[in-house]
């Protein structure tokens, strides 16, 4: 069997893989995290709870409505994103004349209030959901499911073509000067409140989409949020707080990173990501795509 600095050739492949799954869910977490912070400089506590939430409703529209995982990809995004846009027109909107402190609180009681709920309406174990995609690549020296380069492709599509939105496009540039300078903004005819409603729910809209993609690859339960939200916060922090394509390289790199570390030296595995965010901190406090203030 042909083997790389003594590990199997297909287990090298099979890390490879789980890494770039890994790193496609860090990079769509941690993309709808640096959209809300970078534009609207909240630090949202909640992101892992709208994720479990949009894998809890990909399960309801299965189990109640017959509704299967494509249907669910179509619909999850838009409900959450309407329970993000009540959020931040409720709630949040109250808050950003006031020390950022108060809305990273309010959503850490927002997800801890969330995760209870679902917690002693579902219990803590986790709720199956079938996979959408039969068979998979046959390469000779492994085989790959389909539904795992599925991930693979759309999120990096998905993650792509939100950088392209918010950098290239006419619309993008009116979000970010609407943070910037919003009475300026406001002298073109733009409602600046109705933008930053419509740009916490697009976040959102991304956490429940990454919930869906992830229930067919992990049991749906009231914890898969917090057990992510941590890494992606680690990752949000080395790619630069605020910076969208440094979140989506970092967010990849760094699950590769991870899946590697699992062969060579799996003592680490678990701490890597934290290992390299404390270097980060020590060398480029901004992050390494991220700029000063």
């Amino acid at each position: 069997m042909d083997t790389f600095f003594g590990v199997p050739t297909p287990a090298l492949v099979g890390q490879v893989v789980i890494g770039l799954i890994n790193g496609a869910f860090y990079s769509l977490m941690s993309l709808g995290l640096a959209i809300i912070f970078g534009l609207l400089h909240v630090v949202n506590f909640a992101h892992g709870a709208q994720y479990m939430m949009g894998g809890f409703v990909a399960w309801g529209l299965l189990e109640y409505f017959g509704l299967s995982y494509w249907w669910a990809l179509l619909i999850v995004p838009v409900v959450m994103g309407v329970v993000g846009m009540l959020m931040e027109r409720y709630m949040l909107r109250r808050l950003y004349a006031v020390d950022h402190v108060y809305a990273l609180l309010l959503t850490l009681g927002v997800s801890l209030l969330l995760e209870g709920a679902f917690r002693l309406k579902f219990g803590i174990s986790g709720q199956p959901y079938p996979n959408p995609m039969s068979g998979g690549l046959d390469i000779a020296i492994s085989f790959i499911p389909w539904y795992r380069l599925w991930v693979i492709v759309v999120a990096l599509g998905v993650c792509l073509g939100t950088w392209y939105f918010i950098d290239r496009t006419k619309l993008g540039s009116y979000l970010r000067a609407a943070n910037e300078n919003p009475n300026l903004v406001r002298t073109f005819g733009v409602n600046v409140p109705r933008m930053l409603m419509l740009t916490y729910g697009f976040g959102v809209a991304l956490a429940g989409f990454s919930g869906v993609m992830a229930a067919p690859i992990y049991q749906v339960s009231p914890h898969m949020g917090a057990n992510l939200i941590i890494v992606v916060f680690a990752v949000v922090v080395i790619g630069g707080m605020g910076s969208i394509l440094g979140s989506i390289l970092t967010g990849f790199g760094l699950g590769l990173l991870e899946g590697l570390t699992k062969l060579f030296a799996p003592d680490y595995a678990g701490i890597v990501i934290f290992i390299v965010m404390i270097l980060t901190l020590a060398l480029r406090p901004n992050g390494l795509f991220g700029r000063a203030e």
